[in-house]
């Protein structure tokens, strides 16, 4: 099992941070879909069963 395997979220779990989440297909492939996910709200289904979401973009945010 590879590192990155460990990091994916299934639909419906909260998100951990804000950002760009990439759908992963079964055995751990990109699909090159994204979904737009704020911090804390639980991903949106995935097109197919089996699939899994990634992190791939995280908002960037200024602090004062």
């Amino acid at each position: 099992m590879s590192k990155s395997k460990s990091t994916d979220l299934k639909p419906g779990q909260r998100t951990p941070e804000s950002g760009q989440y990439g759908i992963v297909g079964p055995r751990g492939g990109n699909t090159g879909a994204e979904r737009t996910v704020v911090k804390n709200e639980p991903l949106p289904p995935t097109p197919k069963p089996g699939q899994t979401y990634r992190i791939v973009d995280r908002t960037k945010t200024e602090g004062k």
